[in-house]
């Protein structure tokens, strides 16, 4: 009987033990940072990358993988009949989606492409759930069915220093209206349809801690509690900070991850994601 095979790509923020213990095939994307082009999270570590964007003349550029590599993949993973879930950061911030839309139709294998609406740990959120589905033998409408259930119940929040990375990459969605503000305030948002969203501003890490935990509150009040993840951008303090709290409330771990090169280009360094999933 065929198998299904789990494809994603490198904005998961997940550790790459956690995507080879089930069986997750990631196409990197790209990013272009003082004249030089480097797979996401494969030949830069995030670290290293921040360091490079600080100093560079320009904001770094991303891009996503040509058609091509999409192609070959999914022909080599459908090469003896599996079928293929491509699960993808939102396409209200890349053509990541659109791009393996293209190659599904190309390929001779039988792929279905998903845009999950959410980046990074929250995307992990759906990409785990299906490769263990997948290998309890539930078909493709089930999965897809799983992961419509999980993106509904799933809040991403985003905490950046500086709007200058959305701003400048395009990515600032719907809070145009922050561009003007003052000097100091740190601005909250929400990923909501796949683009920023705004929620508040608020002006030190104690009010972000905050805000962060009322609304975490307010989100899974009578519910449970599922997955819950952080991601930085060389903010570790802040995210250890947010854990410790949390710890206080809730007994679901708490992953801590670094951002990936393409998702700390947009933000800026200094930005932290918060993202949970309650049903």
């Amino acid at each position: 009987m065929p198998d299904i095979r789990i494809v994603t790509d490198s904005t998961t923020d997940l550790p790459k033990e956690l995507l080879d213990q089930h069986e997750v095939e990631v196409i990197p994307l790209s990013v272009f940072v003082d004249g030089e082009t480097y797979e996401d999270n494969v030949t830069i570590s995030p670290l290293e990358f921040i360091q490079k964007m600080k100093i560079a003349p320009e904001l770094p550029k991303t891009s996503q993988p040509a058609v091509g590599v999409f192609l070959e993949m999914y022909d080599r993973l459908g090469q003896n009949g599996d079928t293929i879930i491509s699960i993808h950061m939102t396409s209200g911030m890349s053509g990541t989606y659109s791009t393996a839309c293209a190659a599904a139709e190309m390929s001779s294998s039988n792929v279905v492409v998903i845009d999950s609406q959410m980046i990074s740990q929250a995307l992990g959120f759906q990409v785990i759930e299906a490769a263990k589905m997948a290998r309890e033998g539930l078909t493709v409408q089930q999965i897809k069915a799983r992961l419509m259930k999980i993106l509904d119940n799933t809040t991403l929040l985003v905490v950046v220093d500086t709007l200058e990375n959305l701003v400048k990459g395009g990515r600032i969605g719907k809070a145009k209206g922050w561009i003007s503000s003052i000097l100091s305030i740190k601005p909250i948002a929400m990923l909501e349809q796949g683009i920023y969203t705004p929620v508040t501003k608020v002006r030190t890490s104690s009010q972000i801690i905050k805000s962060l935990l009322e609304r975490f509150n307010s989100d899974t009040a009578g519910k449970e509690i599922t997955e819950i993840g952080i991601s930085h951008a060389d903010n570790l303090t802040l995210a250890e900070r947010l854990r410790e709290e949390l710890s206080r409330i809730t007994s679901i771990p708490v992953r801590i991850r670094p951002a990936t090169p393409v998702i700390t280009t947009h933000t800026g360094p200094g930005a932290i994601g918060f993202m949970y999933c309650a049903e």
